[in-house]
């Protein structure tokens, strides 16, 4: 974005729809690492990847023999690999650019969420969060699974704590927890059921350390900023909060290790709650006081400054925007369908929202024209004024003042092949990262093609070979040859409707009539303005001209 374009004082959020995407029944979203490409999972099992530039598909990643519905879409942290979980209790790790998978994973659960390891441009790793087990980190190439603690280790052993809500086996109902990778991913950060944040060391299985909320309510999403220094939480209190990320971005285990010197007179909890406040400390809470409303996919803007959540209400397609200062900034009000999903643009202040019916919205940033960020010197104007011109303006040879000489040292030497260091060079780029995939136009579909090419065949016969005794029925209700021609019957109001527009032939002479008076002669039914019929007897069908109903007389 160039922000020396945008005014500062309109606020850099989005502000109305501009477009919507439809390709399915759309149910997750995810964009890449710089926003150009778009996957969306759908109810049929296939993910659509979307060029966000053109607003066109790019990619269609399916396995024809599962069709389960997609839960969940991840990026690789290059683009070169996208994971789709499913309702079938498998997870897909597909090549973006060949579009071929390249394993599959049955899990003991359907996950509801899935997360590559953000440390590889080739991760191996996997986060998935189930619907009815703790979370687990999945290894994609042997296929084996660590289950992750979802409590202390004390409360582990003890007796499980009451629950109104049983399975069918008697076994007590088990919440679905909410778990992230940190920027590097050598942290998992998880939100149970108790209203505590677990700090995990995935690859030992050890809690590290415990940050309580307040109250104790069931934390049901946790995400972090795309810059790794603020961790967002949505709790079942309908508070949004947010806490600073207090270890680096990178080494940030080593890091914890290395300062997690406790005294020994601290217990078992206070020790995981000291651990814990160095890891992370409370810095704003969002909340509606008014409408007291529950929050549905919270998530950070690409610069981390705004924090937008959506009202979880399914009638309403409500979504809120705040400054990290806590002040409620903007209320985005769509469609009267309610929202399943948000993602917002890396780069751009763009909001990518889903609604229960399986539409993509496009919420963008409604400009107001400033020309005098062109050029300095250009001043606008609320009304007409009249101009004054200068007494040399329109001199053949104005005086006009001296060039002021450039600073610049033109024997200086350009550099054109350094490349200057932006937001996402945070680490090796020796692998290309995948911005942009070449669209594909899609063919049309073969059966449709036959289809239309059989019909137009029969309607060329049918107006070179069809009989007259068919347009005679038309006209007058009786049954027609389907063989003989491809148009339906129409009812008696439709006939007479269309009876004006057909042709009158030329009058046969007297020796055809002759002719055709030997034929056999068939019964001719009349068309009356109530749509009865009746029968008209020794008429003849004079099969080369047509009848009306008007020259039949009773």
């Amino acid at each position: 974005m160039n922000a020396p374009i945008i005014d500062p004082l309109q606020g850099d959020f989005p502000e109305v729809i501009e477009e919507y995407l439809e390709n399915g029944v759309t149910k997750c979203i995810a964009f890449n690492r710089r926003g150009t490409l778009l996957a969306a999972g759908c109810m049929d099992g296939s993910c659509v990847i979307w060029d966000f530039e053109t607003r066109g598909i790019a990619k269609e990643l399916k396995d024809k023999d599962y069709v389960a519905a997609i839960t969940s879409v991840c990026w690789s942290k290059y683009g070169h690999r996208i994971l789709v979980s499913a309702m079938d209790k498998s997870i897909t790790l597909w090549d973006v650019v060949k579009g071929e998978k390249i394993t599959r994973t049955v899990l003991p659960q359907a996950p509801f969420q899935a997360y590559l390891h953000p440390g590889s441009s080739t991760p191996s790793l996997c986060l998935a969060c189930p619907f009815s087990t703790a979370p687990m980190i999945v290894d994609l190439n042997t296929e084996s699974t660590t289950v992750l603690p979802v409590s202390l280790p004390e409360t582990d052993t003890g007796s499980a704590p009451p629950s109104r809500n049983k399975f069918s086996d008697g076994s007590a109902a088990f919440t679905p927890t909410s778990a992230c990778f940190n920027k590097c991913g050598d942290l998992v950060y998880v939100g149970n059921s108790k209203g505590e944040i677990l700090i995990i060391d995935h690859k030992n299985v050890r809690v590290l350390g415990v940050v309580p909320i307040s109250a104790g309510y069931v934390i049901k999403d946790i995400a972090f900023s795309r810059n790794g220094q603020y961790l967002l939480t949505n709790s079942n209190d309908r508070t949004i909060r947010i806490y600073e990320n207090l270890l680096p971005l990178k080494d940030g285990l080593k890091a914890l290790d290395e300062s997690s010197k406790i005294p020994d007179e601290l217990d078992g909890v206070e020790n995981f709650k000291a651990v814990g406040a160095k890891c992370l400390a409370l810095f704003r809470e969002f909340q509606d006081a008014i409408t007291k409303i529950h929050w549905n996919a919270p998530c950070f803007s690409g610069d981390g400054e705004w924090v937008v959540g959506a009202s979880a209400n399914r009638y309403e397609h409500k979504i809120y925007i705040w400054d990290r200062a806590g002040h409620l900034v903007k209320i985005l009000e769509g469609p009267k369908d309610g929202l399943l999903e948000l993602a917002w643009h890396p780069v751009h202040p763009i909001v990518v929202s889903v609604s229960l019916g399986g539409l993509v919205y496009i919420w963008a940033k409604d400009y107001t024209e400033n020309w005098s960020a062109f050029a300095p010197d250009f001043k606008e104007l609320e009304e007409n004024e009249e101009y004054v011109e200068r007494e040399d303006e329109f001199d053949l040879i104005p005086e006009t003042g001296k060039v002021k000489e450039s600073d610049v040292n033109e024997d200086d030497e350009v550099d054109i092949m350094s490349v200057e260091k932006d937001d996402f060079s945070d680490s090796d780029m020796s692998q290309g990262e995948i911005c942009f995939l070449p669209a594909i136009p899609c063919p049309d579909v073969p059966e449709q093609l036959d289809k239309c090419v059989e019909s137009s065949s029969k309607l060329v016969d049918s107006n070179h070979s069809g009989s007259l005794l068919s347009e005679e029925a038309g006209q007058n209700g009786q049954a027609m040859n389907h063989e003989a021609s491809p148009i339906e019957v129409m009812d008696n109001s439709a006939a007479e409707d269309t009876r004006p527009h057909l042709k009158r032939r030329r009058k046969p002479s007297e020796k055809v009539l002759e002719l055709q008076a030997e034929k056999v002669r068939k019964p001719l039914k009349k068309i009356n303005p109530s749509g009865k019929s009746s029968k008209i007897k020794d008429k003849p069908v004079i099969e080369q001209d047509t009848v009306f109903a008007d020259d039949v007389s009773e």
